[in-house]
C-alpha cells in the first residue's frame, strides 16, 4: 500500500452563542488517506480537553453548496453572505454547538485532500487485509 501524507489546516471559526454574540475559536482539520472517507476536527474546549470529531469528508464537500447532513452533524451554506461563509452544526447529549466557518479555508483543505484521494477513488487507499483482520480480530 501506496504511503500518502497527511493533510492539516487550522481554521479560525466562530462558536455562535446567539444572533448577536460569538466566540473565537480554532478548529483543527486532519485528512488520513488510509481512512480516506473522513476528517478529523479537533477543538480545544475551556477545560484545556481536546474534543474531536469525525466528519465525512463528502459531507463537508456538499456543504458548501447546499445543506448536508442529518442527524448530529449538518453542513450548509451561510445564507446572504455569498461564498464566505458556512455553517456546521455538532450535536450530542450534552449539548449543540454551532460553528461559522470560512468557506475558503474549507475549499482549500478539501482540494489538498482531493489532491491525495480523489473523491470516488477512497477504496483503493483502504488496507482492506488489516481492515479484515482487525474485524475477525475482535470477533
Amino acid at each position: 500500500m501506496e504511503s500518502l501524507k497527511t493533510v492539516t489546516q487550522g481554521v479560525a471559526v466562530q462558536l455562535v452563542i446567539s444572533r448577536t454574540y460569538s466566540l473565537s475559536m480554532r478548529m483543527g482539520l486532519r485528512y488520513e488517506p488510509t481512512d480516506p472517507y473522513v476528517v478529523h476536527a479537533a477543538f480545544i474546549t475551556d477545560t484545556d480537553e481536546l474534543a474531536e470529531w469525525v466528519l465525512g469528508r463528502d459531507l463537508l464537500a456538499d456543504g458548501l453548496s447546499g445543506s448536508a447532513g442529518c442527524g448530529d452533524i449538518r453542513v450548509w451554506p451561510a445564507v446572504g453572505r455569498g461564498d464566505q461563509a458556512m455553517y456546521i452544526i455538532l450535536g450530542s447529549p450534552a449539548g449543540t454547538a454551532l460553528l461559522e466557518v470560512p468557506v475558503q479555508d474549507v475549499k482549500a483543505f478539501l482540494e489538498n485532500t482531493e489532491a491525495l484521494v480523489p473523491r470516488g477513488t477512497e477504496s483503493g487507499h483502504i488496507d482492506w487485509d488489516l481492515e479484515l483482520a482487525n474485524l475477525f480480530a475482535k470477533g
